[in-house]
């Protein structure tokens, strides 16, 4: 009997906590530039909780808890432009010195594009970061669209950048797939009528992911293709 065909002729990513555990060097980036302004750092917990609506919302949490105000404050502050470029040189400096990437991400993305199937990410991080971030690891070549969070108009967990993304290579609702970590990327596929599989290591504000109702949760990328498709171990 031969294999079913693949359901799934594009899968979007998400990236942080997805594609790569990059919440480490986040932090640093983060205390680096609050140590830069005379500020106390702030645990890794607590950065991963503010994870998943872009890199410049998540310095806004970092300083409305350290200033004790709250973040519309920060926003309006005359000091946050130049401490968002002083984050900025110190997440540049920093991407991929303390980042990985998940297990079977690399293999299953090769994986997938050798079947044929379109690969996007779709991204609240900016894109500076983001490329940053893909290049580090060698993985933007694997993609054939990459959407951060100032692409578009909107972002997550606006459905644009899906909708965008499968008007442009032609492909139904039905036939695309949306991967990612967290309430956010969940609502995103469900706003644009996807199918949503999540996984749950990443950074979900602290909550489990079986909690946002997911179409499936996986274990790791090895879920998204059948064995035969993955090399075999060395």
């Amino acid at each position: 009997m031969s294999a079913a065909p693949y359901p799934y002729d594009l899968i979007l990513f998400d990236l942080d906590g997805t594609l790569i555990e990059t919440a480490p060097e986040i932090a640093d980036a983060v205390n680096d530039t609050l140590t830069e302004i005379g500020l106390l750092p702030v645990e890794q917990d607590r950065v991963d909780r503010w994870i998943g609506h872009g890199t410049r919302e998540l310095l806004i949490q970092a300083l409305a808890w350290r200033w004790g105000e709250p973040a519309e404050a920060v926003r309006a502050s005359d000091r946050f432009p130049a401490i968002e470029a002083a984050f900025g040189r110190h997440y540049q400096r920093r991407c991929g010195t303390r980042s990985h990437l998940y297990p079977q991400v690399r293999d299953t993305l090769l994986a997938l594009r050798a079947q044929g199937v379109k690969l996007a990410v779709v991204t609240n991080k900016e894109g500076r970061y983001t490329q940053a971030v893909l290049d580090a690891h060698a993985l933007a070549p694997l993609f054939d669209r990459i959407v951060s969070g100032d692409t578009l108009p909107v972002k997550k967990p606006n459905p644009l950048g899906i909708a965008d993304t499968l008007l442009r290579y032609g492909v139904a609702a039905e036939r695309a797939l949306f991967v990612g970590d967290s309430s956010i990327d969940v609502a995103t596929a469900r706003n644009a009528g996807v199918t949503v599989w999540a996984l749950p290591y990443g950074y979900n504000m602290g909550e489990p992911i079986e909690a946002c109702g997911p179409d499936r949760v996986i274990a790791d990328f090895s879920a998204l293709v059948p064995v035969a498709w993955l090399p075999a171990p060395a």
